[in-house]
């Protein structure tokens, strides 16, 4: 089976997964095998459910009557398959990367485009070597425009993901210490989310820049075609303002307020705002999406709860993020409480690191600080310091925060927002 042959065939899916749990009629099923599981085996199970096709890598489960095409890596199939999906499209194509704010950013140029535009985008956190081939064969005949989100952890990925995703235009939100362990410190961060520039460039098209960021500044210095903001001879200036807790932009002396907490998500909200001016959107749609996009995800999230308020941003954490929530909380007026949770995969810099945040928040002098994890723990000897999220739970269980604002900040594999119900 190779692509060509099988390409027709996609064409008539209406969707591809490599969930079997989820498999309906006429979809792909891609059966992706792990080292405690074999999905071919599921593949007769997906044709009885109604699957168009299986794709296995193992030859005794094919089973050409049936649509189960056996090929030598189901990984490899589904990239190319994508690539070639992606060569046949004719739309332009968004590609978004960056330390931190990918998936805010993301969903707010697809709120602000999707006022003129049918727009398909990365669902939830699917932006890797899997999540982005899936993406773009989740691309149909009626959008006219799609936004990628592409993580990486370590070099030459995100070169992988614009070779399946081939942007027409790309943004960096920004260089940060995240992945440090994996990228090889801060400079191997740079160089690392620096290859979206180096596809870019390297095929002519375009790059959003915040001129305000000295890096995306450097990088993308006498290039063009670009798109620029922040700056008084930029192509777009917007100014930042502040209602309540939640950040808004200005633009030719009208407002728009979004529901985002923080002033480091402005830029998302200018570069959002800066694209939807580009494709020919007016400033009153784009205020219109702002304004109406609701945080769901764990990032940046107010919530009200008996009278306090909660600020969720439990989906991930590195020193750059968390001290940019830490000096926005501490803008909040009344009472404070912090519980911040491990910041994962930085290496040798882990110690250091968590000590830095420590500092910081007792310098802002927060009423309350409460750590989780093990990191955290090498250097807070406070009894508020727990070994992870299920000791925090039994301390909230018999002690309520009496703070009038609490902030609950972690990576995603301390799972803070689990002692939610309990605060």
């Amino acid at each position: 089976m190779n692509i060509e042959q099988f390409y027709p065939l996609f064409l008539k899916s209406d969707k591809v997964t490599i969930d079997s749990r989820k498999v309906g009629k006429n979809d792909i099923f891609f059966a992706f095998s792990g080292d405690n599981f074999n999905a071919a085996t599921l593949a007769e199970k997906a044709a009885d459910d109604g699957a168009l096709a299986s794709i296995v890598e193992q030859p005794e489960f094919e089973n050409k009557d049936r649509n189960i095409f056996y090929v030598p890596s189901t990984l490899e199939f589904l990239q190319q398959l994508a690539v070639y999906h992606r060569n046949k499209l004719n739309i332009p194509i968004i590609g978004l990367t960056g330390s931190n704010g990918k998936t805010t950013t993301k969903e707010i140029v697809h709120a602000v485009l999707s006022e003129k535009f049918n727009v398909q985008y990365t669902y939830g956190n699917l932006n890797n070597h899997i999540g982005v081939p899936l993406t773009i064969l989740s691309i149909k005949p009626e959008h006219e425009m799609a936004v990628i989100e592409m993580g990486a952890n370590h070099q030459k990925e995100i070169e992988l993901l614009c070779t399946i995703s081939q942007p027409d235009f790309g943004y960096i939100t920004n260089f940060g210490k995240a992945h440090l362990e994996g990228f090889g410190g801060f400079e191997g961060v740079i160089k690392g989310k620096s290859e979206l520039y180096d596809y870019l460039k390297s095929n002519n098209r375009t790059i959003v820049v915040n001129e305000n960021d000295p890096v995306q500044a450097e990088k993308t210095q006498k290039y063009s075609p670009k798109i620029t903001f922040g700056k008084e001879n930029s192509d777009y200036q917007f100014g930042l303002f502040s209602e309540e807790h939640f950040v808004g932009l200005e633009f030719k002396g009208v407002k728009a307020v979004s529901k985002l907490t923080g002033e480091y998500n402005f830029t998302n909200l200018c570069a959002a705002a800066s694209l939807g001016l580009h494709f020919g959107i007016s400033f009153e749609k784009i205020k219109h999406a702002v304004e109406n996009y609701t945080p769901t995800n764990m990032r940046s999230q107010v919530v009200k709860k008996e009278g306090r308020t909660l600020v969720l941003d439990t989906y991930n954490a590195n020193p750059s993020s968390m001290a940019a929530s830490l000096h926005n909380f501490v803008t909040f007026e009344g009472s404070k409480t912090i519980i911040i949770g491990d910041m994962l995969e930085l290496g040798t810099e882990s110690e250091k690191e968590h000590q830095n945040i420590l500092d910081l928040a007792l310098e802002l002098n927060f009423d309350q600080i409460i750590t989780v994890g093990k990191h955290f723990k090498t250097v807070n000897p406070s009894a508020l310091s727990f070994d992870n999220t299920a000791e925090l739970i039994e301390y909230l269980q018999q002690n309520k925060i009496q703070s009038e604002n609490i902030l609950l900040k972690g990576s995603r594999g301390i799972a803070l927002e689990k002692s939610i119900d309990f605060i």
